[in-house]
């Protein structure tokens, strides 16, 4: 099969000048996808709906300028790693060293010199490349491909935040596969590690939108985060995962359960407020899941939550 050729990255241009956003642009656009805003409100709208992997800031802008911009993009977690080039027709160097200090990676001033810019843009996108890497690799789990912990707890504070603001609900699915230490025991651990592959690979085809977060717990459990959904339709989709793993049919002899592997569901589902954290939320998916052990195994068991309506 002939290999994909690799997306362009993604660069915003920010500037209240059009002139210099044509400038830069007729520069940028053979080597990047280029995306502009005249204006600080536009360019955060566009970063939260859009995710630049560099973005090209003029300082002095009308009503907000650069330098807040930067703190806002920085001060909140979905952004704060998109690298900041401030773009400015001041040159002092305490002006460059609050840049700096804001948080952007370079600094460049007007008028342009294109070939330096064109240079400084190639330097921080090869960066971004390479640390966009070295994060996937570490947010992912060696035997499954899957998510690992790690970036399950970041994303479920993420999605946390994202739903206070947005006053959507939240939920959670937990998941484990029954007497699975048995089927170890008996088939071995390379089987039991292949078992792990098939049962991750049903559940992320189980899966319909891009949203949707699935990653590998511990051992064999796994957890899957659904955003702006509701009690019944988590319901909907832990039964689809349950019945997706038994129609598979892989066989377990060993299970007091059925001859083939099956899996127990815990679903919890909240509006997020200070009544509860989102720690808390976990908790109550993992006493779900258990209530489903607790009642046979190969059953979804869901909790919904009560929510501050303040």
């Amino acid at each position: 099969m002939e290999q994909q050729p690799a997306p362009r990255q993604k660069i915003l241009l920010v500037d209240d000048t059009p002139t210099n956003l044509v400038i830069l642009g007729d520069e940028l656009q053979h080597e990047y996808e280029v995306f502009v805003a005249t204006n600080g409100f536009h360019a955060l709208k566009m970063v939260s709906t859009n995710p630049p992997d560099l973005i090209l800031l003029d300082i002095m802008m009308p009503t907000m300028d650069g330098y807040e911009v930067c703190r806002r993009l920085k001060d909140d977690p979905e952004t704060s790693g998109i690298p900041i080039i401030f773009i400015t027709a001041m040159d002092a160097e305490e002006d460059e060293a609050r840049g700096l200090e804001a948080g952007a990676v370079d600094y460049i001033t007007k008028p342009f010199h294109l070939p330096i810019v064109r240079a400084r843009v190639r330097t921080h996108m090869e960066l971004k490349r390479k640390t966009d890497i070295l994060q996937t690799l570490s947010s992912r789990d060696g035997l499954t491909g899957l998510f690992n912990r790690r970036r399950f707890d970041e994303v479920l504070d993420l999605e946390w935040r994202r739903a206070a603001r947005k006053r959507q609900s939240l939920s959670l699915i937990l998941l484990d596969i029954d007497e699975f230490k048995g089927y170890n025991d008996n088939y071995g651990h390379l089987a039991g590690d292949q078992c792990l592959q098939q049962v991750a690979a049903i559940m992320t085809s189980s899966l319909r939108r891009a949203c949707d977060f699935l990653a590998r717990y511990g051992g064999e459990e796994f957890v899957v985060v659904l955003p702006d959904t509701d009690v019944d339709q988590a319901i909907c989709v832990a039964e689809q995962m349950r019945q997706a793993v038994a129609k598979q049919h892989i066989e377990h002899a060993f299970s007091h359960v059925a001859p083939y592997i099956t899996i127990s569901v815990g679903v919890v589902s909240s509006k997020p407020g200070y009544a509860i954290q989102h720690q808390e939320l976990l908790e109550l998916a993992d006493q779900a899941m258990y209530r489903a052990k607790n009642s046979g195994r190969n059953c979804v068991v869901s909790r919904v939550l009560p929510h501050n309506s303040t």
